[in-house]
C-alpha cells in the first residue's frame, strides 16, 4: 500500500514538473518576441511651412524643396499659406499651427509686432521652434531659432554693382519699396546705399508706397513728375516691378531706363525674358526650402543646438537680360 502511494506521488510530481517546465518555456519564447516598448517607437514628426504668398513661382519652389527634404527625412510636412499677401489670414495660420502644437514651424518672416508676438511669446510658450525662410526678422525680436535664405544686404550690393556696370558712375536712381520697409527690404536698401555712397554723381531717391496696384501706379507717376531725368529704377519689393514698368511705359519708352529687381516677384522672370528688366537678382528658393527642413530637424533631434542665430545663407547671382532690352 505504501509503495503504491509513493509511486502515485512520484508520478504526480513528474507530471507537475513537466507542465511547469513547458509553461516556463512558452513564457520565455513569447517574451523574446514581444513588441518594443512604446517609448522606443519614434513618433511621426510634423512640421509646417507657412507663407503669405502661396502659389507664386518663388514660393512654390521653396515648398518643393521643403517637401523633398521632408520625404528624405521621413517626416510629415504641410505647406500652408494665404493668397494675395493677406497678412491677417497669414497670421491666423501661424496661430493655428502653434495651437496645433506642431513639432516645428518654417515661416516667411513678417516684420510686424503681431508676427513677433506669435513667435516670441506663443510659440515659445509651447516650446515650438520657429525658423524664418527667405524673409527674415531680427532674432532678438522674434526668438526664431535661425534664418535660411539670401543675405539681402549682399544681394542689394550685387544689384548696385550690376547697375554701375550698365549705367556708369552718374545718374538719378529711384528705389521703390514699401511705405514702411520690412526688414529684408531695409537690408537690400542698405546694401545698395553702401555701394553707391562712393559715387558722388549718383543721386538716390527712395520712395515708399502701399501695396495695391493703384497705389504703386500713383507713386510711380509721382516719381516721374518729381524726377523727370531719372536714369534707373530698382524695385526692392519685387512685386512692384511689373506695375512700375507698366506705368513707365504709359508715359514713355521703357528702353532708356536701367531697371532692376529681385526674383521673388510674381512677374520678375517673365519681365526679364521680355527685355523689360536689365537684370534680376536670382536666389535659390528650392535650397531655402530643403535647408530650412534640414536645420529644423537638427534642432528637434538635438544634433545642432543652438543653431547659428545669424542664419544660413543661400547663394545669389545676377541674371542679365542677355542684350534683349538694349
Amino acid at each position: 500500500m505504501r509503495k503504491k502511494v509513493v509511486l502515485t506521488l512520484s508520478i504526480f510530481i513528474i507530471i507537475f514538473s513537466y507542465f511547469t517546465i513547458l509553461s516556463a518555456t512558452k513564457v520565455f519564447r513569447s517574451t523574446s518576441h514581444m513588441p518594443a516598448p512604446l517609448t522606443s517607437v519614434e513618433e511621426a514628426i510634423r512640421l509646417v511651412l507657412i507663407t503669405k504668398e502661396l502659389d507664386t513661382p518663388f514660393w512654390n519652389r521653396v515648398g518643393q524643396g521643403a517637401l523633398k527634404q521632408a520625404k528624405a527625412e521621413s517626416i510629415q510636412l504641410e505647406v500652408w499659406g494665404s493668397y494675395g499677401n493677406n497678412q491677417e489670414d497669414f497670421l491666423k495660420k501661424v496661430e493655428i499651427a502653434i495651437q496645433s502644437k506642431v513639432d516645428g514651424i518654417i515661416v516667411q518672416g513678417l516684420d510686424t509686432d503681431e508676427f513677433k508676438e506669435l513667435t516670441k511669446v506663443k510659440a515659445a510658450f509651447y516650446g515650438i521652434p520657429v525658423i524664418t525662410v527667405a524673409n527674415d526678422v531680427p532674432a532678438e525680436q522674434s526668438l526664431r531659432k535661425t534664418y535660411v535664405g539670401s543675405n539681402h544686404y549682399l544681394a542689394g550690393k550685387k544689384v548696385a554693382l550690376q547697375m554701375l556696370k550698365d549705367m556708369g558712375a552718374n545718374g538719378e536712381v529711384i528705389i521703390l519699396g514699401d511705405m514702411e520697409p520690412t526688414y529684408y527690404q531695409k537690408e537690400r536698401l542698405a546694401g545698395i546705399q553702401e555701394v553707391l555712397s562712393g559715387y558722388p554723381d549718383i543721386h538716390i531717391l527712395f520712395k515708399g508706397t502701399a501695396n495695391t496696384k493703384e497705389q504703386v501706379m500713383g507713386t510711380t507717376q509721382q516719381i516721374m513728375n518729381e524726377v523727370p531725368n531719372a536714369t534707373a529704377f530698382i524695385a526692392i519689393n519685387a512685386n512692384y516691378a511689373g506695375t512700375m514698368i507698366q506705368e513707365i511705359s504709359r508715359r514713355t519708352q521703357v528702353e532708356p531706363y536701367f531697371i532692376y529687381t529681385f526674383d521673388d516677384g510674381v512677374d520678375s522672370t517673365p519681365l526679364l525674358e521680355q527685355g523689360k528688366l536689365d537684370a534680376i537678382l536670382e536666389q535659390k528658393p528650392e535650397e531655402m526650402g530643403s535647408e530650412s527642413v534640414k536645420r529644423l530637424m537638427e534642432w528637434i533631434t538635438g544634433k545642432t543646438v543652438p543653431l547659428n542665430s545669424k542664419g544660413y545663407f543661400t547663394e545669389t547671382r545676377m541674371v542679365e537680360a542677355a542684350g534683349v532690352k538694349r
